[in-house]
């Protein structure tokens, strides 16, 4: 009993931890302007709480422009990811070719090289397609993922072979196979996937600088970038806009919790 009083402890300690960097943030977001929010000790509830600061920056910036161009980028990025993810994995998993183990260590390989490193490739590539300036050009390197292909193809081994074996006997095809058999086992894994996609796509900062230039066409974090400079690093209202760009991964996250929770423990383990 002790032993998981203690466990509980730590857990809710952690939570702690973990939840109050966004408390404080809404608790900034929330402050007046007549309100010091360096005080010392610092103060976690606001004395006057006011939706203001989100009325502001509202009416500054073109946030639902930038929510609207998010939203849009991100549900493509997912889509596509878990379509050509499931379909690489599956051919990782299920099908017998030359050179898979090759292709499998190379895919490992390209995992542990950061995005920084084939910056400039991606972006020639994407100029010399004419995504330059175009929300199709934002998506690219989402598209399909080394970390996705690696989930689905652990998902995807974890399926019984006799499932599969049946379903060739009965004349399935192939597609038909990886779509009404694999696909509908590995929801968890799926849903594991479009989690961590979309929380990639939605906070992405550095691509969407580098590809974009039109105010017309910027994310989320972009725009929140440009209240740092309109409004001379008034700390409430960059508050205001970073909690407004949050709300949809919290959404998200919450949605699909159960299915989340689920393949984070079971789907990238081979059982």
């Amino acid at each position: 009993m002790q032993r998981l009083f203690l466990r509980y402890l730590v857990l809710c300690l952690w939570a702690v931890v973990t939840v109050g960097p966004f408390l404080w943030l809404l608790s900034t977001s929330l402050k007046g302007g007549g309100e010091n929010i360096f005080a010392y000790p610092p103060s976690l509830l606001p004395a006057e709480p006011t939706l203001a600061n989100y009325e502001r920056v509202l009416q500054s910036q073109p946030l639902w422009r930038y929510l609207r161009n998010s939203a849009l980028v991100a549900v493509l990025a997912v889509c596509c990811n878990l379509l050509f993810s499931s379909l690489a994995g599956f051919a990782l998993a299920r099908l017998d070719f030359r050179g898979k183990a090759l292709i499998f260590a190379a895919l490992l390989a390209s995992m542990m090289m950061p995005f920084q490193l084939l910056m400039i490739p991606v972006y020639q590539l994407a100029v010399s397609l004419g995504l330059r300036n175009s929300l199709l050009g934002l998506l690219l390197p989402h598209a399909c993922t080394a970390f996705g292909i690696f989930l689905m193809k652990q998902a995807f081994e974890g399926v019984p072979r006799a499932l599969e074996e049946a379903a060739v006997m009965e004349g399935v095809s192939l597609w038909r196979v990886w779509w009404f058999v694999f696909v509908p086992l590995v929801r968890p894994s799926l849903a594991t996937l479009a989690v961590f996609s979309f929380i990639a796509v939605w906070g992405d900062f550095l691509w969407p600088l580098i590809i974009i230039d039109e105010p017309s066409l910027f994310t989320l974090p972009l725009g929140v970038n440009r209240l740092s400079s309109t409004f001379s690093l008034d700390w409430r209202l960059v508050a205001a806009g970073a909690v407004f760009s949050l709300i949809p991964v919290l959404a998200v996250f919450a949605f699909s919790q159960r299915y989340f929770i689920d393949g984070a423990l079971k789907g990238a383990v081979k059982e």
